[in-house]
């Protein structure tokens, strides 16, 4: 067990007092749970940051990390579309939380293949990313029914909108990238 991955249980246990958190009948509930995802952020971050700078990095801590991120970003993501009810909070969440199903399953796919450094992270993975966690932040800590929760609020969905848009032009990189290893029944019959 390193300091990479140690952080990376960390965020995976955050989880469920995130969870808590959350659901508190208390308006500092708001805020902390935002401060919790923060947290997390910053530990998947610093994990991938020591990993390479101490050379800690270990194939059990490339499989958890992305598991870490991908749980803790769903959690709360559905949480937030159970806080606002509409469609058109929706719609860039499921679009997020759809990518990454997506995206784990061709990574896992083109491990197989022995191809996985094709489908790597990319550039506009990394600014998807930033605006994911930004957004998810900043609808955390917003409170819904008070008026000067409303710019924090508007900038928050329009990060998301964002992120939703980084994230299917990154999908398409990935899917493109993998594009050459797809056999789709083409082969020819000898």
């Amino acid at each position: 067990m390193n300091i990479p991955n140690t952080l990376t249980f960390i965020r995976i246990l955050l989880i469920p007092v995130f969870i808590l958190v959350f659901y508190l009948p208390y308006q500092w509930s708001f805020l902390a749970s935002s401060i919790i995802f923060t947290l997390a952020s910053i530990t998947d971050w610093l994990d991938g940051y020591l990993a390479r700078k101490l050379d800690q990095s270990t194939p059990f801590g490339a499989f958890l990390d992305p598991v870490a991120d991908k749980l803790m970003v769903a959690v709360a993501l559905a949480l937030l579309i159970e806080r606002y009810q509409v469609w058109w909070f929706t719609v860039p969440a499921i679009i997020i939380i759809g990518r990454e199903i997506v995206i784990s399953a061709l990574r896992e796919w083109m491990a197989e293949l022995g191809k996985r450094t094709s489908v790597a992270v990319s550039y506009v993975g990394k600014v998807k990313t930033v605006f994911q966690m930004l957004a998810i932040i900043g609808l955390l800590a917003a409170i819904p029914e008070r008026a000067e929760s409303g710019l924090l609020l508007q900038l928050g969905v329009l990060m998301l909108y964002a992120a939703a848009v980084l994230t299917l032009w990154s999908m398409l990189i990935y899917i493109r990238a993998a594009w050459p290893s797809f056999d789709l029944g083409n082969e020819k019959e000898d």
